[in-house]
């Protein structure tokens, strides 16, 4: 019996895996080969005009040094942070 189990489970996956495989067709797409847009009727308002000054100035960018010092954990400040909640 305990063989039997093992091997009628291998034997009902095999069979779904076949008949998955079986179901399967070959799906063929096809696409339009030439479509025509008609923008005849299509009206577009509004006004064109340049802009006056296309200049970007230089920013100076600051360099921020980190605050936090680095350490590998934060274990006694985060048990302050609970005891002064409660």
């Amino acid at each position: 019996m305990k063989v039997l189990a093992p091997l009628f489970i291998l034997l009902m996956a095999f069979t779904s895996v076949r008949a998955q495989e079986s179901n399967k067709k070959n799906i063929i797409y096809r696409y339009k080969k030439y479509e025509k847009f008609d923008f005849e009727d299509l009206v577009i308002e509004g006004e064109t005009g340049s802009p006056g000054d296309l200049s970007i100035a230089p920013r100076y960018q600051r360099k921020f040094k980190n605050k936090l010092p680095y350490r590998k954990n934060f274990n006694s400040e985060i048990r302050t942070g609970v005891e002064r909640v409660r």
